[in-house]
């Protein structure tokens, strides 16, 4: 196999992902459980939002004409007509010199334009003193201001928020069309690996990487499908990846990606189907597998936890992406100054795990062996492949976990 771990630039892997992903069908489901989903076509408000024009404060609605140059010292002086019930109209308009009083989400009776806060007012006799002027629409919503009807109020391809299930309800979409969520096979190899359950004897270590890569999976909108620990047994590995491109859209392998005669992952992916790459220019994560089982994506990934999590992080979100038809949770971005000199090797994406504390980013090296850079950190810099790296003091882009 001669493309085994010639390694290529991450752009190169990311495009790789992107032409292997394709995004999923649509489907129909209830509001009530349509938060976090992603909608596959654009809503569109049913109806005018508001339908009325109505006030945003309790108050009075008066003629904002009315109330020019009131004050503390020289209040405006109108005619208490009565007061407007919720979800009815006036019994008559608003005249010159008169007001009603409104509650909040109340109709605004013909013939006003704004409403005073109740706060600005007092109440003499018959009259009700203005103590504050207001504008022609102050603490007013007006008829089809928020949306208005046939208007996208959600685009296709949003990740549905608490905010947005309101929204949906507000324009009668009780049947949300989205993208089916992907199931995403994952197949931990090894025979050093032991179930969390077990405690592990001299040579063994805890399957950590499947619950990395299924909470991963899960936080970008897919359903994690997982498949046990699979000895280095061809055969076992073999008949694991059939079973999991038969049941899944796309595979995450941890493990057997490394340039060893018992890894046997890039061979069996190439003779069920085809490897593009072996070997990507990023540190951790150097022996990343890209390739497809059939018609399905899989991806080998590096059996260190942390190379894991920067592959997920740097290349496999981008295929997540487009299978959702969303990027899923963006990473939250912060500058900060390099509390010491980050070295790096030119050619090679590295991304270093970092403190970040009042500004300054202190760098945790640390071999991808080591679960405790991933633990201690709470971000990464990353150093692209044309820099030797960045010297103390310098102002970088920090990725929050």
């Amino acid at each position: 196999m001669s493309f085994f771990l010639s390694v290529v630039p991450v752009s190169e892997a990311i495009a790789a992902v992107h032409r292997l992903g394709n995004a999923m069908p649509a489907e129909t489901v209830p509001l009530a459980e349509a938060c976090g989903r992603v909608l596959s076509y654009d809503v569109r408000a049913d109806v005018n939002i508001p339908g009325f024009t109505r006030s945003v404060m309790d108050g009075y609605a008066v003629r904002a004409s009315d109330t020019t140059g009131a004050g503390e010292s020289v209040p405006a002086m109108l005619t208490f007509r009565g007061r407007i019930l919720m979800g009815q109209n006036a019994d008559q308009p608003v005249k010159p010199g008169e007001c009603f009083y409104i509650p909040t989400g109340g109709i605004l009776p013909e013939g006003a334009d704004a409403v005073v806060m109740a706060e600005n007012t007092e109440p003499f006799g018959d009259e009700i003193l203005v103590k504050r002027s207001v504008a022609h629409n102050e603490n007013v919503l007006r008829y089809d201001e928020d949306f208005k009807k046939g208007e996208v109020v959600l685009p296709c391809g949003r990740r549905l928020s608490v905010q947005d299930v309101g929204v949906l309800a507000a324009v009668g979409c009780a049947d949300v069309p989205v993208t089916r969520r992907p199931k995403i096979g994952i197949i931990s190899t090894g025979n050093e690996l032991v179930p969390v359950t077990e405690t592990p004897k001299i040579g063994q270590v805890r399957d950590v990487n499947s619950y990395v890569i299924s909470a991963f999976v899960r936080e970008h909108g897919c359903i994690p499908v997982t498949y046990g620990i699979i000895h280095d047994d061809r055969a076992s590995f073999d008949a694991a990846l059939s079973q999991a491109a038969s049941e899944c859209d796309a595979i995450l392998i941890s493990g057997g990606s490394s340039k060893d005669d018992r890894d046997m992952a890039a061979a069996v992916i190439a003779q069920k189907g085809e490897v593009l790459i072996h070997g990507v220019a990023i540190a951790p994560g150097k022996p990343t597998i890209i390739g497809r089982v059939g018609t399905v994506p899989a991806i080998g990934l590096p059996g260190h936890p942390a190379a894991t999590f920067i592959v997920l992080v740097a290349i496999v979100r981008h295929l997540l992406g487009d299978m959702t038809g969303n990027s899923g949770p963006e990473p939250v971005k912060v500058t900060a100054k390099l509390a010491m000199n980050i070295p790096s090797t030119k050619g090679r994406e590295d991304y270093i795990r970092v403190v970040v504390k009042d500004g300054i980013a202190t760098p945790l090296f640390g071999k991808s062996g080591l679960l405790n850079t991933l633990a201690k950190s709470n971000g990464i810099v990353r150093v692209p492949a044309e820099s030797e790296g960045f010297e103390t003091g310098r102002e970088v882009d920090i990725l929050l976990w």
